[in-house]
Protein backbone atom coordinates (compact mmCIF):
# COMPACT_ATOMS: atom_id res chain seq x y z
CA UNK A 1 0.00 0.00 0.00
CA UNK A 2 1.00 3.72 -0.74
CA UNK A 3 -0.19 5.94 0.99
CA UNK A 4 0.58 9.68 0.25
CA UNK A 5 1.29 12.22 2.78
CA UNK A 6 -1.27 14.95 1.32
CA UNK A 7 -5.19 14.37 0.34
CA UNK A 8 -4.64 11.92 -2.11
CA UNK A 9 -5.74 8.58 -2.85
CA UNK A 10 -3.93 5.46 -1.62
CA UNK A 11 -2.45 3.21 -4.46
CA UNK A 12 -2.32 -0.70 -3.58
CA UNK A 13 0.91 -2.07 -5.53
CA UNK A 14 0.85 -6.04 -6.00
CA UNK A 15 4.41 -7.70 -6.44
CA UNK A 16 4.56 -11.37 -7.35
CA UNK A 17 6.35 -13.44 -5.19
CA UNK A 18 8.41 -15.02 -8.45
CA UNK A 19 9.67 -10.98 -8.62
CA UNK A 20 10.55 -11.06 -4.83
CA UNK A 21 12.66 -14.09 -5.27
CA UNK A 22 14.29 -12.58 -8.23
CA UNK A 23 15.40 -9.45 -6.68
CA UNK A 24 16.48 -10.81 -3.60
CA UNK A 25 18.90 -13.09 -5.93
CA UNK A 26 20.16 -10.61 -8.04
CA UNK A 27 21.16 -8.29 -4.56
CA UNK A 28 22.38 -11.78 -2.78
CA UNK A 29 24.70 -11.71 -5.97
CA UNK A 30 25.20 -7.97 -6.07
CA UNK A 31 26.40 -8.17 -2.35
CA UNK A 32 28.30 -11.34 -2.83
CA UNK A 33 30.38 -9.91 -5.49
CA UNK A 34 31.49 -6.70 -3.88
CA UNK A 35 32.28 -9.57 -0.76
CA UNK A 36 34.55 -11.13 -3.52
CA UNK A 37 36.15 -8.01 -4.75
CA UNK A 38 36.65 -6.66 -1.51
CA UNK A 39 38.40 -9.67 -0.11
CA UNK A 40 40.21 -9.90 -3.16
CA UNK A 41 41.09 -6.35 -3.09
CA UNK A 42 42.38 -6.53 0.91
CA UNK A 43 44.40 -10.03 -0.09
CA UNK A 44 46.42 -8.39 -3.05
CA UNK A 45 47.17 -4.68 -1.14
CA UNK A 46 48.51 -7.43 1.89
CA UNK A 47 50.51 -9.75 -1.07
CA UNK A 48 52.02 -6.13 -1.75
CA UNK A 49 52.46 -5.37 1.75
CA UNK A 50 54.19 -8.49 2.03
CA UNK A 51 56.04 -8.77 -0.98
CA UNK A 52 57.81 -5.63 -0.47
CA UNK A 53 58.99 -7.11 2.15
CA UNK A 54 60.09 -9.92 1.12
CA UNK A 55 62.24 -7.96 -1.38
CA UNK A 56 63.28 -5.70 1.06
CA UNK A 57 64.74 -8.73 3.37
CA UNK A 58 65.97 -10.54 0.23
CA UNK A 59 67.88 -7.19 -0.75
CA UNK A 60 68.76 -7.02 3.28
CA UNK A 61 70.19 -10.64 3.15
CA UNK A 62 71.58 -10.39 -0.02
CA UNK A 63 73.76 -7.34 1.35
CA UNK A 64 74.69 -9.28 4.04
CA UNK A 65 75.97 -12.15 1.83
CA UNK A 66 77.97 -9.90 -0.39
CA UNK A 67 79.90 -8.49 3.20
CA UNK A 68 79.79 -11.79 4.49
CA UNK A 69 82.18 -13.32 1.24
CA UNK A 70 84.37 -10.07 1.42
CA UNK A 71 85.38 -11.24 4.50
CA UNK A 72 86.26 -13.77 3.30
CA UNK A 73 88.00 -12.65 0.90
CA UNK A 74 90.05 -11.40 3.95
CA UNK A 75 90.10 -14.90 5.81
CA UNK A 76 91.59 -16.53 2.75
CA UNK A 77 94.34 -14.68 3.04
CA UNK A 78 95.13 -14.43 6.37
CA UNK A 79 94.78 -18.59 6.30
CA UNK A 80 96.90 -18.13 2.92
CA UNK A 81 99.76 -15.87 5.36
CA UNK A 82 99.22 -18.79 7.54
CA UNK A 83 100.44 -21.43 5.45
CA UNK A 84 103.20 -19.90 4.75
CA UNK A 85 104.21 -19.64 8.20
CA UNK A 86 102.99 -23.34 8.36
CA UNK A 87 105.76 -24.32 5.84
CA UNK A 88 108.60 -22.39 7.74
CA UNK A 89 107.57 -23.61 11.18
CA UNK A 90 107.82 -27.80 9.53
CA UNK A 91 110.93 -26.85 8.19
CA UNK A 92 111.64 -26.21 11.56
CA UNK A 93 110.50 -28.91 12.84
CA UNK A 94 112.55 -31.19 10.70
CA UNK A 95 109.60 -31.86 9.01
CA UNK A 96 108.48 -32.02 4.96
CA UNK A 97 106.57 -29.38 3.66
CA UNK A 98 102.78 -29.69 2.94
CA UNK A 99 102.19 -31.09 -0.54
CA UNK A 100 100.93 -28.28 -2.15
CA UNK A 101 98.13 -30.62 -3.89
CA UNK A 102 97.40 -31.34 -0.06
CA UNK A 103 96.74 -27.54 0.52
CA UNK A 104 94.71 -27.19 -2.37
CA UNK A 105 92.43 -29.51 -0.40
CA UNK A 106 90.68 -26.55 1.03
CA UNK A 107 89.77 -25.09 -2.81
CA UNK A 108 86.34 -25.79 -4.29
CA UNK A 109 82.97 -26.74 -3.39
CA UNK A 110 82.38 -30.39 -1.69
CA UNK A 111 82.23 -33.18 -3.18
CA UNK A 112 79.01 -35.27 -3.58
CA UNK A 113 75.99 -33.80 -3.11
CA UNK A 114 73.51 -31.95 -0.50
CA UNK A 115 69.96 -31.12 0.07
CA UNK A 116 70.29 -27.57 0.48
CA UNK A 117 72.13 -27.15 -3.33
CA UNK A 118 69.25 -27.52 -5.43
CA UNK A 119 66.72 -25.56 -3.34
CA UNK A 120 69.69 -22.38 -3.36
CA UNK A 121 69.93 -22.59 -6.93
CA UNK A 122 66.30 -22.55 -7.61
CA UNK A 123 66.18 -19.25 -5.33
CA UNK A 124 67.38 -17.01 -8.39
CA UNK A 125 70.01 -14.74 -7.67
CA UNK A 126 70.01 -14.64 -3.89
CA UNK A 127 70.09 -17.94 -3.89
CA UNK A 128 73.22 -18.33 -6.21
CA UNK A 129 74.96 -15.58 -3.54
CA UNK A 130 73.90 -18.00 -0.70
CA UNK A 131 75.52 -21.13 -2.55
CA UNK A 132 78.72 -19.40 -3.31
CA UNK A 133 78.77 -18.46 0.34
CA UNK A 134 78.29 -22.02 1.61
CA UNK A 135 81.14 -23.13 -0.74
CA UNK A 136 83.68 -20.43 0.67
CA UNK A 137 82.73 -21.46 4.01
CA UNK A 138 83.36 -25.27 3.39
CA UNK A 139 86.73 -24.67 1.40
CA UNK A 140 88.20 -22.05 4.60
CA UNK A 141 86.80 -24.71 6.59
CA UNK A 142 88.86 -27.46 5.19
CA UNK A 143 91.95 -25.40 4.52
CA UNK A 144 91.99 -24.11 7.97
CA UNK A 145 91.10 -28.12 9.64
CA UNK A 146 94.42 -29.17 7.41
CA UNK A 147 96.46 -26.22 8.98
CA UNK A 148 95.88 -26.91 12.31
CA UNK A 149 96.38 -30.86 12.12
CA UNK A 150 100.04 -29.71 10.45
CA UNK A 151 100.83 -26.91 13.14
CA UNK A 152 100.17 -29.63 15.74
CA UNK A 153 102.86 -31.63 13.95
CA UNK A 154 105.17 -29.25 14.05
CA UNK A 155 104.60 -27.97 17.48
CA UNK A 156 104.86 -32.17 18.82
CA UNK A 157 108.23 -32.08 16.78
CA UNK A 158 109.61 -28.36 18.18
CA UNK A 159 108.39 -29.56 21.44
CA UNK A 160 110.43 -33.18 20.96
CA UNK A 161 113.75 -31.19 19.73
CA UNK A 162 113.44 -28.79 22.13
CA UNK A 163 113.60 -31.80 24.67
CA UNK A 164 116.27 -33.26 23.13
CA UNK A 165 118.48 -29.84 22.95
CA UNK A 166 117.88 -29.01 26.13
CA UNK A 167 119.15 -33.08 27.17
CA UNK A 168 122.22 -32.34 24.68
CA UNK A 169 125.76 -31.70 26.82
CA UNK A 170 126.69 -28.85 25.67
CA UNK A 171 129.37 -26.57 28.17
CA UNK A 172 132.24 -27.78 29.93
CA UNK A 173 131.34 -28.30 33.55
CA UNK A 174 134.13 -26.40 34.78
CA UNK A 175 136.47 -23.92 34.07
CA UNK A 176 140.34 -24.77 34.13
CA UNK A 177 142.89 -26.89 31.55
CA UNK A 178 142.40 -30.00 29.73
CA UNK A 179 145.30 -31.70 30.80
CA UNK A 180 144.34 -35.21 29.43
CA UNK A 181 142.12 -35.89 26.05
CA UNK A 182 139.89 -39.03 25.91
CA UNK A 183 141.42 -41.91 24.46
CA UNK A 184 141.05 -45.32 23.94
CA UNK A 185 144.52 -46.25 26.04
CA UNK A 186 146.79 -44.57 27.81
CA UNK A 187 149.33 -44.89 30.74
CA UNK A 188 148.46 -44.38 34.09
CA UNK A 189 149.77 -41.36 36.07
CA UNK A 190 149.89 -43.60 39.10
CA UNK A 191 148.94 -47.35 38.23
CA UNK A 192 151.40 -46.88 35.27
CA UNK A 193 149.87 -49.09 33.12
CA UNK A 194 148.26 -49.03 30.03
CA UNK A 195 144.43 -48.88 30.14
CA UNK A 196 141.22 -46.99 28.83
CA UNK A 197 140.93 -43.18 29.43
CA UNK A 198 137.11 -43.26 28.95
CA UNK A 199 137.04 -39.32 29.48
CA UNK A 200 139.07 -35.99 30.05
CA UNK A 201 140.76 -34.43 32.85
CA UNK A 202 140.20 -30.82 33.61
CA UNK A 203 142.48 -29.49 35.70
CA UNK A 204 141.04 -26.43 37.89
CA UNK A 205 141.41 -25.18 41.79
CA UNK A 206 140.01 -27.30 44.74
CA UNK A 207 136.56 -26.15 45.53
CA UNK A 208 135.39 -25.03 41.69
CA UNK A 209 132.56 -25.54 40.72
CA UNK A 210 131.24 -27.57 38.63
CA UNK A 211 127.73 -27.38 36.30
CA UNK A 212 125.44 -29.59 35.05
CA UNK A 213 126.44 -29.93 30.96
CA UNK A 214 122.61 -30.26 30.12
CA UNK A 215 119.39 -31.10 31.96
CA UNK A 216 119.22 -34.15 33.13
CA UNK A 217 118.51 -36.81 36.44
CA UNK A 218 121.00 -37.44 39.24
CA UNK A 219 120.85 -41.19 39.05
CA UNK A 220 124.01 -41.83 41.35
CA UNK A 221 126.18 -40.27 43.98
CA UNK A 222 128.79 -42.54 45.50
CA UNK A 223 132.29 -43.44 46.19
CA UNK A 224 133.88 -45.69 43.33
CA UNK A 225 137.57 -47.26 44.11
CA UNK A 226 139.66 -44.76 41.71
CA UNK A 227 137.16 -42.36 40.76
CA UNK A 228 136.37 -41.38 44.35
CA UNK A 229 133.08 -39.22 45.13
CA UNK A 230 131.30 -39.54 41.53
CA UNK A 231 127.57 -37.81 40.40
CA UNK A 232 125.77 -39.99 37.38
CA UNK A 233 123.40 -37.77 35.43
CA UNK A 234 121.33 -39.31 32.54
CA UNK A 235 119.91 -36.75 30.60
CA UNK A 236 118.06 -39.25 28.23
CA UNK A 237 117.90 -39.92 24.74
CA UNK A 238 120.77 -42.55 25.52
CA UNK A 239 122.81 -39.69 27.04
CA UNK A 240 124.57 -40.22 30.03
CA UNK A 241 127.37 -38.00 31.73
CA UNK A 242 129.50 -38.49 34.78
CA UNK A 243 131.85 -36.44 37.13
CA UNK A 244 134.39 -37.85 39.17
CA UNK A 245 136.99 -36.92 41.83
CA UNK A 246 134.60 -34.60 43.55
CA UNK A 247 135.37 -32.78 47.09
CA UNK A 248 131.68 -32.20 47.56
CA UNK A 249 128.53 -33.42 46.15
CA UNK A 250 125.97 -30.89 45.94
CA UNK A 251 122.89 -32.69 44.73
CA UNK A 252 121.24 -35.89 45.62
CA UNK A 253 120.16 -38.88 43.77
CA UNK A 254 116.97 -38.58 41.92
CA UNK A 255 117.09 -34.77 41.77
CA UNK A 256 116.42 -33.01 38.50
CA UNK A 257 118.87 -30.46 37.14
CA UNK A 258 118.92 -27.79 34.63
CA UNK A 259 122.32 -26.77 32.36
CA UNK A 260 124.35 -24.80 34.42
CA UNK A 261 123.55 -25.97 37.81
CA UNK A 262 125.79 -26.57 40.38
CA UNK A 263 126.30 -30.15 41.24
CA UNK A 264 129.44 -30.61 42.84
CA UNK A 265 133.49 -29.13 43.56
CA UNK A 266 136.25 -30.01 42.28
CA UNK A 267 138.50 -31.75 44.03
CA UNK A 268 141.04 -34.83 44.73
CA UNK A 269 139.52 -38.32 45.77
CA UNK A 270 140.18 -41.48 44.38
CA UNK A 271 143.25 -42.01 42.40
CA UNK A 272 144.13 -38.70 41.64
CA UNK A 273 147.72 -36.58 41.31
CA UNK A 274 145.98 -33.01 42.55
CA UNK A 275 142.58 -31.18 41.98
CA UNK A 276 140.47 -32.17 38.46
CA UNK A 277 137.66 -33.10 37.02
CA UNK A 278 137.10 -36.17 35.09
CA UNK A 279 133.92 -35.76 32.80
CA UNK A 280 132.74 -38.90 30.84
CA UNK A 281 129.85 -38.58 27.93
CA UNK A 282 128.38 -41.54 27.69
CA UNK A 283 125.79 -42.43 24.38
CA UNK A 284 123.82 -45.51 24.20
CA UNK A 285 125.88 -47.26 26.51
CA UNK A 286 129.65 -46.18 24.75
CA UNK A 287 131.68 -43.91 26.13
CA UNK A 288 132.47 -40.96 23.40
CA UNK A 289 134.82 -38.21 23.55
CA UNK A 290 132.87 -35.09 25.90
CA UNK A 291 134.83 -32.79 23.72
CA UNK A 292 132.32 -33.67 21.00
CA UNK A 293 129.56 -32.13 23.29
CA UNK A 294 131.61 -28.77 24.46
CA UNK A 295 129.99 -26.05 21.79
CA UNK A 296 131.27 -22.91 20.87
CA UNK A 297 128.80 -21.55 21.41
CA UNK A 298 126.55 -22.98 24.51
CA UNK A 299 122.98 -23.88 24.10
CA UNK A 300 121.03 -21.95 26.72
CA UNK A 301 117.78 -23.18 28.13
Amino acid sequence: MVVPHGSGSSRAVEVSQTFVKALVGIGSVVALTFLVLGVAAISRGVNITHSRVLENENRLLADEIQRMRERMTGLRDTLHRFSEREQELRLLAGLTPTDTTVQQGGIGGPAGTWSERDSLKALGPGGQQALAARLDVDALSRRANILVRSLNQAYDSLSHQRERLAATPSIMPTKGWLTSAFMRERIHPILHLARPHEGIDVTAPMGAEIEAPAAGIVTEVRWEEGYGNIVTMDHGFGLVTRFAHCSKILVVRGQRVKRGQKIALVGSTGLSTGPHLHYEVWVNHKPVDPMKYVLPDAIVD
